[in-house]
């Protein structure tokens, strides 16, 4: 394929979903990343789209929404690799909230195997993937119908969620960054996911690399308030990705990296669920080498030094008086 054809195809793929992957462009048009990359840096200089973290978008800053048809296609290596991961967080008969998304969606395909859970949800497409797990409870929030993609939004659905409380929120949204949080490019699904946030102990956010970076209109969780990241492996040439990864770090979000082979641990998180140890088993869990801010308690850190002084002192003295017994 000629240069003219790639950055046709790119440019066709950019407008249909409004954000594209590297990873899936380069799939589609069949050539290796650098070549996608350098096709995209082309069309970013005619004005014809923008570039963000490992992927490319409309132009004008923000990017629109895609409905699920085109959402649906992309990433799905990395969108499976994130929910075998995430799916390892949740434990027997816990009560969850999961958002709307197609990244949720494969998380509670994998939650049906986890006895005991209950799963609170306004997306049509987790109740699906749930309904016929029969030791899973699903509770739906009422609201009016979204079609894009397939989710209860409106006060009606905000309203059900009042009153709630449950230890974890699953959500996944357009864009995350370090400085504003996840956001998303439609205000119902925002609020929705506000109120969604509002009834949890923690909040994971659920995004591949492509979205690290990226900025849409209305913020839905501040960084703050993020307990955890789940992510998949960034290319390791997307310096701007580890470096927002190092931001949200620095904020306090623990980062969790998928991969497609391996094991480990994620940040000290057990993963204790029936179903959760046999997904983290054949997933990559790793920690990314990322410091977090650290509380000190007042004083703490003068009586650590000072006991180990002492200890210091009294091993010296100690092994003084033994080595003057020797010589008597």
């Amino acid at each position: 394929m000629f240069a003219a054809e790639r950055r046709q195809l790119i440019l066709e793929m950019v407008r249909a979903n409004g954000a594209v992957s590297l990873r899936e462009l380069a799939r589609v048009v069949q050539t290796s990343e650098v070549t996608v990359r350098r096709d995209v840096r082309a069309l970013e200089a005619e004005g014809l789209l923008d570039r963000r973290h490992g992927g490319a978008v409309l132009p004008g800053g923000f990017t629109r929404e895609s409905g699920f048809p085109q959402k649906s296609h992309l990433a799905t290596a990395e969108k499976t690799a994130i929910a075998d991961l995430a799916a390892g967080l949740v434990e027997e008969g816990e009560a969850i909230v999961v958002g709307a998304g197609t990244t949720t969606q494969e998380l509670a395909r994998r939650l049906a195997r986890v006895p005991g859970l209950t799963v609170v949800t306004n997306s049509l497409l987790v109740a699906q993937a749930l309904a016929h797990a029969n030791r899973v409870e699903v509770v739906m929030t009422g609201g009016t119908l979204r079609g894009s993609n397939y989710a209860l939004v409106g006060s009606g659905a905000e309203q059900s969620l009042q009153g709630l409380r449950v230890s974890k929120a699953f959500l996944s949204g357009s864009g995350l960054t370090a400085e504003r949080g996840l956001s998303t490019s439609n205000m119902l699904s925002a609020s929705v996911d506000r109120a969604l946030v509002q009834a949890a102990a923690e909040v994971v956010v659920l995004a591949d690399h492509s979205k690290l970076g990226t900025d849409t209109m209305f913020q839905t969780v501040p960084t703050d308030v993020i307990t955890r990241l789940v992510t998949d492996e960034s290319p390791g040439h997307d310096d701007r990705a580890a470096t927002e990864l190092q931001a949200l770090a620095d904020q306090g979000v623990q980062i969790a990296v998928a991969g497609a082979s391996g094991g480990g641990t994620a940040n000290g998180t057990g993963a204790s669920g029936a179903s959760g140890g046999d997904s983290v088993g054949r997933q990559q869990r790793r920690d990314v080498p990322l410091p977090g801010p650290r509380r000190q308690v007042p004083g703490a850190g003068a009586g650590l030094r000072s006991a180990t002084a002492l200890g210091e002192q009294g091993g010296g003295t100690e092994r003084a008086r033994v080595a003057d017994m020797r010589r008597r």
